[in-house]
């Protein structure tokens, strides 16, 4: 399988992953069978409400922020800056980089290290993510390397996969996958709506699930699956 996507395909899957959230897009992972790569939840975004759509422009680098100074130059507009920090112990990122990307209108930032300059961060409009806060800056001494398949919250994130963003965490994945994602979560999504909708009108949870022909069914040793009645 081919890694990577290019804007073409960016602009294409981004409005529509704009409609919608990571968990109906995990909840469509199930029915298309296909392994969603999840990077580890322990990466919060600093500020909440944004969604990212973009394509991976990735780093590498340990307790020395030069390499991600070089990423931001080279990073192209509706890119994602994603750094695999090898666990680093000082921060990577403060509030010049995310000031830049908005300027050079990139697509986020995912920091698998410490960050800081958080108050001022979190006052931006770009969706950034970090695993931890260090008031401690790193070095800028050494350059590592740009732009090669890297470890990012545990998984493996190659230069062009598509990340997709919001408050409940990162999943990211190829144009491919997200070409055979895409229609089984816009169903799920629709379906959602209508059930909100109808509790709304004042439709209780209980009628629109199976929940008691369900629980029967386990109690029976059955085959059974939790459904919504829409």
């Amino acid at each position: 399988m081919s890694h990577g996507g290019s804007m073409i395909d960016l602009v294409e899957i981004r409005p529509r992953l704009q409609r919608l959230d990571t968990a109906c897009v995990c909840d469509a992972e199930k029915s298309v069978q296909l392994q969603l790569r999840v990077i580890d939840p322990q990466i919060r975004p600093l500020r909440r409400g944004l969604k990212m759509v973009g394509l991976a422009h990735t780093v590498q680098c340990k307790d020395d922020f030069l390499t991600v100074i070089k990423a931001l130059f080279e990073a192209q507009a509706g890119e994602v800056l994603v750094i695999d920090s090898q666990a680093s112990q000082r921060a990577l990122t403060g509030e010049l980089f995310p000031t830049e990307a908005i300027r050079k209108g990139l697509a986020g930032i995912v920091n698998d290290g410490p960050c800081r300059d958080t108050a001022a961060v979190r006052a931006l409009p770009l969706p950034y993510y970090a695993r931890s806060v260090d008031c401690r800056a790193g070095a800028t001494q050494q350059l590592f390397a740009t732009q090669i398949p890297v470890n990012c919250g545990g998984v493996t994130v190659h230069p062009g996969d598509i990340l997709f963003g919001d408050d409940d965490g990162i999943l990211v994945a190829t144009a491919e996958q997200w070409e055979q994602l895409l229609p089984v979560a816009e169903e799920i999504q629709r379906q959602e709506d209508q059930l909100l909708a109808r509790m709304a009108e004042g439709t209780s949870l209980e009628e629109l699930l199976n929940f008691r022909e369900h629980c029967d069914n386990l109690r029976a040793g059955r085959a059974s699956k939790l459904e919504f009645r829409v």
